[in-house]
């Protein structure tokens, strides 16, 4: 898997995990499936960030989301 689809692929799961995460919080629930979204999420953003030489930097975010994106709808 290419370290940038990694990387936002990750971002998204984690994004979309923490509405979960607070809403099990909210109504009293466990948030197990929201933990683990988050675990993938973070999993796929640690394994990318190990696999490019150099890491990221926040500045490099969008322009890998767009390249990315770009890629898969060309």
């Amino acid at each position: 898997m290419d370290a940038d689809l990694a990387l936002v692929i990750g971002l998204i799961i984690a994004v979309f995990a923490i509405p979960a995460v607070v809403s099990a919080l909210s109504e009293g629930h466990a948030p197990r499936v929201a933990a683990i979204a988050v675990l993938i999420g973070g999993g796929l953003v640690a394994f990318a960030v190990m696999q490019k030489p150099g890491g990221y930097a926040m500045n490099d975010l969008p322009q890998v989301v767009v390249g990315v994106i770009g890629r898969y709808i060309n």
